[in-house]
């Protein structure tokens, strides 16, 4: 498959194995280069989103190979979204056109030991470098993409981290997958694979854009308190000092035996903050009744049921908004919760999602959790969108 946005070069390859992948890929992206022009020249990186069925680090190396010179960054997935919308088994990517874009990219590894304070010198570093890159480069026409270990447990920290250390620069991204094993996820950077890690890319255009959040759900009167939590792991063991999954299970009506990851994608709840509601969706019951969840959670947080609107509206609304944020969208970069695709499929409604995606040319991954500037949140559909190069650089 190959594709073409504003600034952007689009591959993508369903090949058996990763050694194959990584050459389609490499193929697609130079067909699209001006004639002449090689990738170290045009790029100023690849961003690549691998289905976990794939051997990353085989990958990682084969690519590497495929495209020298180029950085080349990237993540593994719960599904990705492809030109043809939502696809399995696939790997994506994005190649970022030098001439429309300026790149800084920030490893952190040893996320389980993982530092604010340093992270947050970190990125400063970072932020400071993209932007001494170029007298022409201005904060205000930058943005970042965060892919971080969707296990690692410390979204919260890391992006409390950026926030403080990017100013007003808007950073949206998506936790990496592993196609709902839950078992280990990667990064990709220099070759290589990279667990318990984040990546930071810090973008800079003249290209019109605009961050995006997109979620169909709002606040009942129906209320839960968490009573009991390991805070660490992500676990309550009580609601309203009842068993989490037995009074998880009362409150949106469903049986318990029936909990698994259909029925977390179609009854999330719901944090307030600033007047504002959040996702906080469950991973999975434990053996003990206690309920994991994809979110911070803590000892007196109220968790508030929520309702569902509709989900094909609401995400064809995410769009029309942005089309009147920034004119006609060239390209949205997507990063979409696995619970948004598990639910769209309980509904029998993901047929119709993936065709919108596919007109809107969305391209990402889905995830197992979603940042959104300072907030890390679940059962969302974050990214950026791209506009079109106006008239006057056209012309140039």
């Amino acid at each position: 498959m190959v594709d073409r946005a504003e600034g952007v070069v689009i591959a993508s390859s369903s090949a058996v194995g990763a050694e194959q992948a990584a050459r389609e890929i490499a193929a697609q992206i130079v067909a699209q280069l001006r004639p002449g022009e090689t990738p170290p020249e045009a790029l100023a990186g690849l961003v690549c989103f691998v289905c976990a069925r794939y051997d990353a680090a085989e990958f990682a190396a084969a690519i590497d190979r495929a495209l020298p010179g180029v950085e080349i960054y990237g993540c593994t997935t719960a599904g990705e979204l492809a030109p043809e919308g939502w696809t399995s088994n696939t790997i994506v990517a994005l190649g970022f056109l030098r001439r429309d874009f300026t790149l800084a990219a920030q490893l952190v590894e040893d996320l389980s030991h993982f530092s604010v304070e340093a992270g947050r010198a970190a990125f400063t570093e970072t932020r400071d470098a993209l932007i001494a890159s170029d007298p022409r480069i201005e904060p205000e026409n930058c943005f970042g993409l965060l892919l971080i270990d969707g296990l690692c447990r410390r979204e919260e920290a890391v992006i409390s981290a950026l926030y403080s250390a990017l100013d007003d620069i808007p950073v949206v991204g998506g936790s990496a997958g592993d196609s709902l094993s839950f078992d280990k996820t990667f990064m990709i950077a220099g070759g290589k694979v990279h667990s318990d890690a984040a990546l930071l890319l810090l973008f800079h255009t003249d290209l019109p854009f605009a961050p995006f959040k997109c979620d169909y759900f709002e606040p009942t009167q129906n209320k839960m308190v968490v009573t009991d939590a390991d805070t660490e792991a992500r676990i309550v063991r009580e609601l309203n000092a009842e068993p989490a999954a037995t009074e998880y299970a009362r409150a949106v009506g469903v049986m318990e035996s029936k909990l698994e990851p259909s029925s977390f994608a179609s009854h999330p709840v719901l944090v307030g903050v600033g007047g504002q509601y959040y996702a906080r969706s469950i991973q999975k019951v434990n053996p003990d009744g206690s309920l994991s969840f994809f979110c911070a959670i803590d000892e007196g947080l109220v968790l508030t049921v929520a309702r569902p609107r509709d989900p094909y509206e609401s995400t064809l609304a995410t769009f029309e908004s942005m089309e009147e944020q920034i004119g006609p969208v060239s390209l949205y970069i997507g990063f979409d919760c696995v619970l948004r695709r598990l639910d769209a499929e309980r509904r029998q409604i993901s047929r119709r999602l993936s065709e919108l995606y596919r007109a809107r040319k969305v391209i990402g991954f889905n995830t197992y959790g979603e940042q959104f500037r300072s907030m890390h949140v679940n059962q969302t559909f974050t990214g950026i969108a791209l506009g079109h190069r106006g008239r006057e650089d056209v012309a140039e």
